[in-house]
């Protein structure tokens, strides 16, 4: 190299340094005073949080970004800010998983920053904030994530002017904190034609979704957004889609694709769960090869698994439950490659289960569905295996502990409710995989706990529904002190029980045993206790007060006597449900309970409490069942329970309540009231027609009727004793069902009033045992679904009115003791009533206490046939029940083979209206019996 050449090389070298430096110069130089300012006042206007959010849900450990920010510094080097560097402005905050709380309103500094392209506030803690229209007006934006931060209120009609957006994320933790107007969602889609990513999920926007999406859409998240309609075919055909989630949409329908979807060769994510599709499951499915997951739960889908989708050999998780396919599961499912998580539960599947050959297999969920044979000893080699739940199937056979023994990852084993019989023939070795911290083997013939031995991590047991006798060994209390959250122990022989020494406890349930002594008290963290049907004794410690997370508490059907402790009415906070039913206690009720309470239902039903209503029961604003019959209450009518606006259940039957029913100022009582029971107590006076007229629940019939909420995942279900067709019944869970009103057995006076005809929804209506004067309203004949009506022994007059012969639902009538006269009304039910509805009205003729009603025709007792043909299968019904004798021997056994035969050639509700009309004979002559028994041992 020349001496010139050399000059050139050096020079270039030196042009480079000095071109660098000066970049590095003039790069350390960008940040515009304005914008430093800007960022520091946005700093000022947060404090830092000491709750990481981020790494509690996402594992991503958060750190307060903005604390490094000082004009020590150039703004564009500070953590999170990025600028542009030939203008130095600022096109990029990153600010997610900050740690930020505070308020961002229109006023802040944050707008100033005009230039930003890209904006990140997600995780952080903005509550009380709303997403200011300014948001609108960085119109250089092409990413923005408010995800996750706490805004609410309205989101603005200005994101949709940022026209330049390729990902919008607004997703938040909770449902309807944030809204989009229908008209804003819909200007948004048609406006933003640039977007690659939306994200709107738990947004309330209430709306159709539009057939107007960009083309260069990625991923679409819309799910618990309220969406209604028909989801437009065009989604399904957009063609970059790799991700497409709909779900918790229920108000959503939608039709599959029956040919080749135009995304199928990117479609990476298919969400639509809750989505109603009311179809099979298309082969066009299988064209989606390059889908890694798969959620199309509770769609209402039906039918078998199509073979096509064996294409889908990428697929990793496969979520088809909770709707009616059927058919056996193909062999193919459990060869899939890449396949780590199956989820078919709540299905009707079928067959036995084929051998599982793919090892990537992780999670199995195959509970309430067919399946039937013995479990694939294939499943000793799932070795990855975590997760195995069959229960609620039909699966047979023995099977040992020693079974489960290889899967050394297994954390959940579910067998419960198949005829499965656990055997543990090797009872010096335990075999159980130690990783187990949740285990299912309710009903399966468990003897004893010795095969737990090696289960030293468990955290949910349940071994309810088997055989299991005596105590509990000590090692188990041992080994599960520290770890045991949740424990169901419930229907078996257990007889004693000192203590629950469960640390870690939450709920536990040893209902239906054999259990004796006083209440053993579980640890101070237990929020759901069930110890009901036992044989406990003696009083209930105050020390149960100490458990001060008890959500529900559940002693019924004990022994228990004493009085019950006054600090559980000061636990109402917290406390939703009490039910201490079917014991011995005395005393007064709790007057204690607070303000802003929690309780939902007290049953404190057939105990020997005595005094007063507690007026602080007032405080329990979310009430729902009151249940505080067969007691010693000596009280007047607490019509101030009426403020309580979710009550739904009242009972005060059988105790000392007296006087009359007054009316109210009140302009809105018992507005969700739909049973309402004070028979056997001494009530005087008319009957409370102003009462009547406020009950608003009564007059709607709505077959959307919710129950009252039933508790912990269906462990506690209310219940309460209604009359119903003659028989008193425990009515479990379809409380809303029985809408019923039972006033018998006191001492009212008056006329029914007409009134009475508005509640529609009555379905049981008892008045007998009374003093009632006057004619029967006309009005009854309204009680379209009534299927119970007994005004006997009062003393009505006049005739019964003809409209009562359109009540096609009613199976019970008693207009017995009455002082009724003229003619029975012909026709429907009135044909299958027999002669004890009318007994004791010495005036009344016609079928079936008379032959003979002046001119009219009357159907022939014994001409079973015309009087079918008159009237469809109630006659049968009338004439079959002089078949059955009051006993229940040989003569019922031939009744009823006699009503198979004609049963099944005609409508099968007799068979309910004849097994019911048996059972309260039955009852009826074992009752009678009882008393003779009785009378016999008092002489």
């Amino acid at each position: 190299m020349d001496y010139k050449q050399l000059s050139v090389v050096l020079l270039l070298v030196f042009l480079r340094h000095e071109l660098v430096f000066s970049s590095s110069i003039l790069r350390s130089h960008l940040c515009p005073k304005h914008q430093s300012t800007a960022l520091l006042k946005f700093k000022q206007t947060f404090t830092i949080d000491t709750f990481d959010m981020c790494g509690l849900m996402l594992g991503q450990e958060s750190y307060p970004k903005t604390s490094s920010w000082n004009l020590s510094k150039d703004c564009c080097l500070w953590d999170g800010v990025k600028c542009d560097e030939m203008s130095g402005h600022v096109i990029e905050l990153d600010l997610g998983c900050s740690l930020l709380v505070g308020v961002i309103d229109s006023n802040s500094s944050l707008f100033q920053l005009s230039h930003l392209q890209r904006l990140n506030l997600s995780m952080n803690n903005f509550d009380g904030s709303q997403i200011s229209p300014k948001f609108g007006r960085f119109s250089s934006m092409t990413h923005l994530d408010l995800s996750r931060s706490y805004f609410s209120g309205q989101i603005p009609s200005e994101i949709s002017h940022l026209s330049k957006l390729h990902s919008l994320l607004l997703y938040t933790f909770y449902l309807n904190k944030l809204r989009l107007a229908s008209h804003d969602f819909k200007s948004l889609l048609r406006n933003l034609t640039q977007l690659r990513e939306l994200n709107l999920r738990s947004i309330n926007i209430s709306s159709t979704i539009p057939p107007i999406f960009s083309s260069h859409l990625t991923t679409l998240r819309l799910g618990w957004t309220g969406l209604y309609g028909i989801i437009p075919e065009s989604i399904f055909h957009l063609p970059n889609l790799e991700r497409l989630d709909l779900h918790h949409n229920d108000q959503l329908n939608g039709y599959f694709p029956k040919t080749k979807w135009n995304s199928s060769a990117s479609l990476i994510e298919l969400d639509l769960t809750d989505v109603n599709f009311s179809d099979t499951l298309p082969e066009s499915l299988g064209n989606l090869t390059s889908l890694q997951s798969l959620t199309l739960q509770n769609c209402n889908l039906r039918g078998p698994i199509p073979e096509s989708l064996s294409n889908l050999t990428h697929v990793e998780s496969l979520y088809l439950g909770d709707n009616s396919l059927n058919g056996t599961i193909p062999s193919w499912i459990f060869s899939l490659p890449s396949l780590s998580l199956v989820y078919l539960s709540n299905n009707q599947f079928s067959g036995q289960l084929e051998d599982f050959k793919s090892n990537s297999l992780v999670w199995i969920y195959l509970q309430d569905n067919q399946l039937q044979g013995h479990l694939p000893t294939s499943i000793q080699n799932l070795v990855n295996l975590t997760t195995l739940d069959l229960s609620s199937n039909n699966f047979s056979g023995s099977v040992d502990v020693s079974f489960f023994s290889n899967l050394k990852y297994l954390l959940d084993l579910g067998l419960s409710y198949n005829r499965i019989t656990l055997t543990n023939e090797d009872k010096v070795k335990s075999t159980l995989p130690e990783s187990l911290e949740k285990l299912g083997l309710a009903a399966c013939e468990v003897k004893e706990f010795e095969f737990l031995r090696s289960a030293k991590n468990l955290k949910e047991l349940d071994l309810s529904n088997n055989k299991i006798q005596g105590r509990i060994p000590d090692w188990a209390w041992s080994n599960w002190e520290f770890s045991v959250s949740t424990l169901n122990l419930s229907h078996n022989m257990l007889t004693s029980m000192d203590s629950i020494p469960l640390q870690s406890l939450d709920t536990i349930d040893l209902r239906s045993n054999f259990l004796q002594g006083s209440l053993p008290i579980p640890a101070i963290s237990t929020r759901y206790f069930f110890i009901s049907e036992n044989n406990l004794s003696g009083e209930i410690p105050s020390s149960l007060c100490n458990l001060m997370s008890l959500k529900m508490l559940v002693l019924a059907k004990n022994n228990l006597s004493g009085a019950i402790p006054q600090c559980l009415g000061n636990m109402s906070y917290i406390l939703e449900v009490l039910d201490m039913h079917h014991n011995n206690l005395s005393g007064a009720l709790p007057t204690t309970f607070s303000i802003e309470s929690s309780l939902r239902s007290l049953n404190l039903h057939g105990n020997k409490l005595q005094g007063k209503i507690p007026r602080s029961l007032v405080n329990c604003k979310r009430l729902q069942v009151l249940d505080l019959g067969d007691n010693h209450l000596n009280d007047t009518f607490p019509m101030w329970l009426g403020t309580l606006p979710e009550l739904q259940v009242l009972s005060l039957r059988s105790n000392k309540l007296h006087g009359s029913i007054q009316p109210s100022r009140v302009a809105s009582l018992f507005p969700q009231l739909r049973i309402i029971d004070l028979s056997y107590n001494a009530f005087s006076g008319n009957l409370p027609t102003s009462l009547f007229q406020h009950l608003k629940a009564m007059r709607t019939i709505d077959p959307l009727t919710k129950s009252p909420s039933n508790g912990r995942d269906g462990y506690y279900q209310d219940s309460v004793v209604v009359v119903t067709k003659g028989l008193e019944l425990e009515v479990v869970r379809i409380l809303f069902l029985y809408t019923t009103i039972d006033l018998s057995s006191n001492k009212f006076g008056g006329h029914i009033p007409s009134v009475l005809g508005d509640l529609i929804a009555l379905r049981v209506m008892n008045l007998s045992h009374n003093g009632l004067q006057g004619h029967i309203p006309s009005s009854l004949g309204n009680l379209s679904v009534v299927e119970s009506l007994d005004l006997s022994f009062n003393q009505l007059s006049g005739e019964i009115p003809e409209q009562l012969a359109s009540l096609t639902y009613l199976e019970f009538l008693r207009l017995s003791h009455n002082h009724l006269v003229g003619c029975i009304p012909i026709g429907r039910q009135f044909a299958t009533f027999q002669n004890n509805s009318y007994d004791g009205n010495d005036g009344l003729r016609g079928f079936p206490v008379s032959e003979d009603c002046g001119s009219r025709k009357m159907p022939k007792r014994n001409n079973t046939t015309q009087v079918l043909n008159q009237e469809s299968n109630s006659t049968f019904l009338s004439e079959f029940r002089k078949t059955i004798p009051m006993g229940y021997g040989s003569g019922l056994i031939i009744g009823l083979f006699i009503a198979y035969f004609m049963l099944s050639s005609r409508n099968s509700n007799w068979l309910s209206r004849i097994t019911e009309e048996l059972e309260y004979r039955i009852v009826m002559r074992r009752r009678k019996k009882k008393q003779q028994r009785g009378r016999q041992r008092r002489h």
